[in-house]
């Protein structure tokens, strides 16, 4: 069983930047796939950004391509998601999630674990 735990959500205005941070336990963190999911109010959950197991590849939404990075530090047991010039319509609650693949892995149905999620708010 592998328990997910994001942090590092806020209230940023336009243009600004987060840093969100998942740690993981309970498993072997580089046999997992790792993806960063959003939902805005009334919208469905929607990709956001993936890595594979060793951290060589990634994969990213059209939305947030150029904005976004998602990196791994398997040391650490921690995946992170930095976001730069952040709009209004990236407000949404971000949750990881972990795939016991380690591939590059896009499909929500494919990742067993959750996290609870962390809120983003940005400001116009």
């Amino acid at each position: 069983q592998v328990q997910l735990v994001e942090s590092g959500g806020g209230l940023v205005q336009a243009g600004g930047s987060l840093r969100l941070s998942c740690a993981a336990s309970g498993g072997t963190f580089s046999n997992y796939g790792m993806g960063w999911f959003r939902q805005a109010p009334g919208k469905d959950r929607e990709f956001v950004a993936t890595i594979t197991g060793n951290g060589g590849s990634t994969y990213y939404a059209n939305s947030v391509k150029g904005r976004f990075t998602i990196s791994r530090d398997n040391t650490k047991n921690t995946v992170y998601l930095q976001m730069n010039s952040l709009k209004p319509e990236d407000t949404a609650v971000y949750l990881c999630a972990a795939a016991p693949y380690v591939g590059i892995i896009r499909t929500r149905s494919l990742y067993d674990y959750w996290g609870q999620g962390t809120q983003v708010t940005v400001s116009s």
